[in-house]
């Protein structure tokens, strides 16, 4: 093991750590640019969930060519994360539209009726 790796596994690696940066920049400007709570909470959410299999698939690359064997632990992050992000999304966004509507703001019809189109029966 002299520590020095083939341009094959160099380049991947390379490649999925400059796609994973690319994806952080992409949510960090969505969150600068979009206006709304509801709108600014989905980029970063989807861009760290992405940057994370980059870096979880090029840890794998790098570390199983460095032992000549697979080493699949890596994975353990990127599966957390795919589970967790979007429950605490969900969380946040019923957080923020309970204060909207405990604060008297506006909120979108879509979330705001409490009754069917048919306007007979409550929503439960």
């Amino acid at each position: 093991m002299s520590g020095e790796l083939s341009m094959w596994v160099e380049i991947p690696v390379a490649i999925l750590l400059v796609l994973s940066s690319l994806f952080a920049l992409a949510g960090a400007i969505g969150l600068v640019r979009l206006k709304d709570y509801f709108q600014r909470m989905h980029p970063p959410a989807l861009a760290s969930t992405l940057g994370a299999w980059c870096v979880a698939l090029a840890s794998i690359i790098y570390f199983s060519a460095l032992k000549s064997g697979p080493v699949l632990h890596a994975w353990l992050i990127p599966i957390l994360l795919s589970i967790t992000v979007p429950v605490t999304t969900l969380l946040l966004a019923r957080a923020a539209l309970f204060r909207k509507r405990m604060a008297g703001d506006d909120v979108p019809a879509e979330v705001s009726s409490r009754r069917t189109d048919q306007g007979d029966s409550p929503m439960p």
